[in-house]
């Protein structure tokens, strides 16, 4: 990530000291050429006023009187139409730096200077410019640099923080970064670990309550069973019918422990409006998909009710739509509505969707068709099973993900209109 961070940063700056270099660098020699050129263009005015006297008055042509005008190194070429030219000064060599005047009788005074004085000032002109741009390109190098550093430290600090997660680390990190992004990301993480370590603890604690209320069940079940499998014992239709019983029992422990668990897993959901919540949980995803030119739709029936925590539920549906931004195409919708004694939260896209095997293991740790960490589902669906819900790939299309939770109970309901409505 720094690399590529500090190449781009690097092309940035060498694209925008190659188009602004060669212009100032060819604006510089002209400049310099203008200038040397302006200053020989005056010096021939000068000339040609001071010999326009001189033929005026019928003297004759007098280069002395008009020395003082021409450099040392100059050499001044006088013609006139019908007479010889006539010539003053060092030949100035090839290639001169020559400018022209009129003088009456159609005559013409040219001065003549060398040309290297003007391309030794152009040549370091031409230096002073490279200065600047190896100087800027340097000075770019050094900003890109500390901005890489910048921008990849924290990024991996987010990333090493998800793979602990991912590792089973639940631990807070109070460490932020102070850019708003990761900070959220950093947030979203912290919310993700203290709802898995919750979840985590729950499930132990399941464990351990059935292995303690199974153990004399399956301790007397073993024993009617040893008995039946006896070959020196007749069997009694009594026996085989208590050995049943005692199954039937198991059972019945078995679904009470795990309606238990479930009760105490949603402990701390709420009834939440959905009408009112879901909008506001869905609003930041917008500009983010209209600048991948993409569209993000919404519909959530009126008055609707689900058993769920604001901050999991947030977190979960998020993932789904970063999955939908990131790996799907299209519109993405949002819809919620009451489905078979349930409400329903469904996140589509018009993308391929999950492949067909992968469907039954695309919410396990690691299971992912596009590269990435494959973390995000699976944390979703135990935020979303935390509050007793479930998580699912839509049975109908694999581009959709749907979220089924508890319709509130109306003493629950009573209790939030009664808390909303007491006074303070």
């Amino acid at each position: 990530m720094r690399r590529r961070i500090l190449q781009s940063i690097l092309l940035a700056v060498a694209v925008t000291a190659v188009a602004l270099g060669l212009p100032l660098g060819f604006s510089a020699l002209r400049l310099v050429e203008d200038i040397t050129r302006g200053e020989l263009s005056g010096r021939v005015q000068q000339i040609a006023a001071s010999l326009d006297d001189q033929l005026a008055f019928g003297r004759g042509l007098d280069l002395g009187q008009i020395r003082v005008a021409v450099p040392e190194d100059g050499q001044i070429r006088v013609t006139i139409p019908g007479e010889p030219p006539v010539e003053q000064g060092p030949d100035p060599g090839p290639n001169p730096v020559v400018e022209r005047a009129a003088i009456v009788q159609q005559g013409t005074v040219s001065l003549a200077v060398p040309s290297g004085p003007l391309r030794t000032a152009q040549a370091q002109m031409a230096a002073v410019v490279l200065l600047l741009v190896v100087l800027s390109v340097g000075t770019g190098m050094l900003v890109a640099n500390v901005t890489a550093r910048r921008l990849s430290e924290p990024l991996r600090h987010v990333g090493d923080r998800a793979a602990r997660l991912g590792a089973g680390d639940f631990r807070p990190d109070p460490r932020r970064h102070g850019v708003p992004e990761l900070d959220r990301v950093a947030e979203a993480l912290d919310t993700s670990a203290a709802a898995l370590a919750q979840l985590v603890e729950r499930e132990r604690e399941l464990v351990g309550d059935v292995s303690h209320q199974l153990r004399s069940h399956l301790t007397a079940l073993q024993l009617r069973l040893e008995e039946l499998a006896d070959p020196r014992h007749q069997p009694e239709p009594g026996e085989a019918r208590a050995a049943l019983e005692q199954a039937e029992q198991l059972a019945r422990v078995l679904e009470d422990l795990l309606a238990t668990a479930t009760a105490v897993r949603s402990l701390s959901a709420e009834p939440l409006e959905l009408s009112a919540e879901l909008p506001t949980m869905v609003a930041e995803w917008r500009d983010r998909l209209r600048g991948a030119g993409r569209a993000l739709r919404m519909r959530v029936e009126p008055n609707l009710l689900a058993r769920a925590t604001p901050a999991r539920l947030r977190e979960a549906i998020g993932v789904l739509l970063e999955n939908a931004v990131v790996h799907g195409a299209g519109t993405v919708a949002v819809t919620a509505r009451p489905t078979g004694g349930m409400v329903t939260i469904e996140v589509t896209d018009q993308g391929k969707g999950v492949p067909e095997e992968l469907v039954p293991h695309v919410f396990e740790r690691g299971v992912s068709a596009a590269g990435s960490t494959g973390v995000g589902l699976a944390v979703a669906r135990a935020l979303v099973e935390a509050d007793g819900g479930r998580l699912k790939v839509s049975p109908e299309r694999t581009a959709a993900f749907v979220i089924y939770l508890r319709v509130p109970r109306v003493d629950d309901v009573l209790g939030v209109s009664w808390r909303a409505e007491a006074p303070r």
